[in-house]
Formats: C-alpha cells, sequence, structure tokens
C-alpha cells in the first residue's frame, strides 16, 4: 500500500507530467537539503552501542530514505555545528553533506560532489556524548542533482546522467546550472539543492523550478 508520501508525489508526478505534454514547459518540486549525514555500521554502533538501529523520525520522499532521530555533532578545526541529524538507512561509507556556508564555519575545504563520490574528500570530527570519532574522509557539498524515476525521465525526454538548468521565477529569479539527472527505480521526481543556494533565491521546499534544456 502506498503510504501519504508516496501517494502524493505520484500525483504532483502525473499533473507535472500532464502540463508538459499539453505546454512543453516542465517542472519539477525542489527539497531544500539541510545539512545532514549518512553512517556506516561500524560508526553507528561506535557512537550508540553495538547492535543499536536507527530510529525513524520522518520519512522523506526519495524511496526508503528517513530522517532519523539520532544526532551527532561536527567539530572542524575552527568551530562546531551540533544536532547535525543522520538520515537511514545505513551507508557501506559514512558521508557528511553540508554547505559552503558550514564548511566556513567548521574551517574544512570540502569538493562539490554527488553522493557516494568520497574518494580525497576531506575528514572531520563526530561527537556524541558517547564518544568522539575522527573519520578521514567523508565529508562533501552535494552537487545540485534532479531525482525522478526512468518513467519520468522518459516522459522529460530525459535520460540518467544528463545536465540541466534549472529557473526559480519571482522577485529573486535565478538559473542553477548543472544539474545532474539521478534517473532509476531508487528515485523518485524531486530537485535538491543546499541551504546556501534555496536562501540566495528565496526557495522554499516544494516551489516548481523550470527545466531549462
Amino acid at each position: 500500500m502506498e503510504s501519504e508520501t508516496e501517494l502524493k508525489q505520484n500525483i504532483l508526478s502525473a499533473i507535472l507530467i500532464a502540463v508538459y505534454s499539453r505546454t512543453g514547459i516542465a517542472k519539477v518540486p525542489v527539497s531544500i537539503s539541510a545539512r545532514h549525514l549518512h553512517l556506516c555500521r561500524n560508526d553507528l554502533e561506535a557512537h550508540f552501542g553495538k547492535g543499536h538501529e536507527l530510529h525513524p523520525f520522518k520519512e522523506l520522499i526519495q524511496p526508503g530514505i528517513f530522517a532519523a532521530e539520532e544526532k551527532v555533532n561536527l567539530v572542524g578545526p575552527k568551530g562546531r555545528i551540533d544536532n547535525v541529524r543522520v538520515l537511514g538507512p545505513l551507508r557501506a561509507q559514512t558521508q557528511v553533506e553540508i554547505s559552503m556556508t558550514d564548511a566556513f564555519k567548521l574551517g574544512i575545504k570540502p569538493e562539490m560532489r554527488l553522493s557516494g563520490d568520497l574518494a580525497s574528500s576531506p575528514g572531520i570530527r563526530l561527537e556524541t556524548k558517547y564518544r568522539l570519532l575522527d573519520i578521514p574522509s567523508g565529508v562533501i557539498v552535494a552537487q545540485r542533482h534532479l531525482h525522478m524515476t526512468d518513467e519520468e525521465a522518459e516522459a522529460f525526454g530525459l535520460s540518467n546522467g544528463d545536465i540541466v538548468r534549472l529557473k526559480k521565477a519571482g522577485p529573486r529569479e535565478i538559473i542553477f546550472g548543472l544539474f545532474v539527472v539521478r534517473a532509476g527505480q531508487g528515485h523518485r521526481l524531486e530537485a535538491h539543492i543546499d541551504t546556501d543556494e534555496a536562501n540566495a533565491a528565496a526557495i522554499n521546499d516544494g516551489d516548481l523550478l523550470e527545466i531549462l534544456r
């Protein structure tokens, strides 16, 4: 049975595809990705105890992804950011996603990468009340990306790996370039930007951005 989140997203997807087929104007919903981290099994248990499992707090739009109750502090050479939420499920490698503003506060210099591209990325100290743990790598600023199913990609005339621009109309109109299309059955229609990008264009969760070819 579909969850409420899935049902709402499927209805919105059908409407947006229908509008595109009639008008040629393709719009997609955007979500603002605040700082967060994904933990591997070893790092989860190091911070929260042997056999610990993440406790879901909120279902997110992408299939199987959820915000967890668990939070971790980030400690860098110049500053710290407390209570950064963990997202589930667990990953093969711990990954920390922050904005450039966060990076300045922490005193580190991560590169813009797609999720999972962690080679030669900087590390950071993770802190909970149970333990301090230095991870040698895994911190990135997430590259803008656009999730969609294979069916949605076909309907919009796009393919996995395509690069598009997205336009936000309004008093702070802006065009974001270099959005990477991530299409497949593990995805659902949703553009992801970080808090710096959202603030620059006065974007709210759920706003619709127009795809520019």
